[in-house]
């Protein structure tokens, strides 16, 4: 994996009708990331999931919103689930951690804090990512279980959750919301290749002869549909729906329906 710059792992991208424009959420793309996301997790165990992010910055909301819709069960055991019609259901925590700008401390950082507490089987990260492609924008879901830098996507990386940093699977979950300016424009414009206008902005910031430092500095710029509220809307209720479905298969989309929206 290291001609792509990433780790080793299963890389999983499934593709899906423009979730900014097309009403069904809850059809086969949803069911079939819940298969995938099944076979990457450990078959029994507590699992955590963290919604990584920022709810304030609808782009970067996916995390967030889509762990509201997760139904956490912890907490719900033994009689008291069968009480509630709700049979034998699999220990699962939520967890939306924020920025570093508002609480002063990495998402690693509580994530790791609520592993040492809950001794997860597995951690699922669900996080917006940034498109390499045009076409993937809002039209993917993508999952992998070698972990995920959060905020690499648009040049803010912040501390790795993995294997390596939590000790436990870390499966990641994600739909892009933001491609970069030069990935736009190579893709627009018919462009060889997206680094041949990243090669121009590095050239151009050097000060190469006859540019202006500034001339390209909407290569460094994200851009995001202007649909992307109804696309955060949309995403987020699928990813849940998929974790949802991953880890209480026995239960129904209605079951989940009525228990957290």
């Amino acid at each position: 994996m290291k001609a792509i710059g990433k780790p080793m792992g299963v890389y999983v991208t499934l593709e899906l009708p423009p979730l900014g424009e097309y009403a069904e959420v809850y059809g086969p793309g949803m069911e079939r990331a819940a298969t995938e996301l099944r076979a990457l997790l450990p078959p029994e165990g507590p699992v955590l999931v963290a919604g990584l992010g920022n709810d304030s910055m609808t782009p970067d909301a996916l995390g967030p919103r889509c762990c509201a819709l997760v139904l956490a069960t912890r907490h719900i055991a033994g009689e008291l689930a069968k009480s509630a019609g709700l049979g034998s259901l699999r220990p699962v925590m939520c967890l939306t951690p924020g920025v570093l700008g508002r609480t002063g401390m990495e998402s690693a950082e509580l994530v790791a804090a609520a592993v040492r507490a809950t001794e997860p089987a597995a951690v699922i990260t669900v996080d917006a990512l940034a498109a390499r492609k045009l076409s993937r924008l809002g039209c993917t879901i993508q999952l992998s279980d070698s972990g995920i830098v959060p905020g690499s996507g648009v040049g803010n990386a912040r501390r790795e959750l993995s294997r390596g940093t939590l000790g436990v699977p870390v499966i990641s979950l994600g739909v892009p919301t933001v491609v970069d300016a030069a990935t736009l424009v190579a893709d627009l414009s018919e462009a060889a290749e997206p680094s041949a206008v990243n090669a121009a902005s590095a050239e151009s910031a050097t000060g190469a002869p006859g540019e202006s430092a500034d001339s390209l500095e909407w290569a460094s710029m994200m851009v995001t549909p202007r649909e992307v509220d109804l696309l955060i809307e949309r995403a987020a209720k699928l990813c849940a729906m998929a974790i949802n479905r991953a880890l209480q298969p026995h239960l129904t989309i209605e079951d989940f329906l009525e228990l957290v929206e």
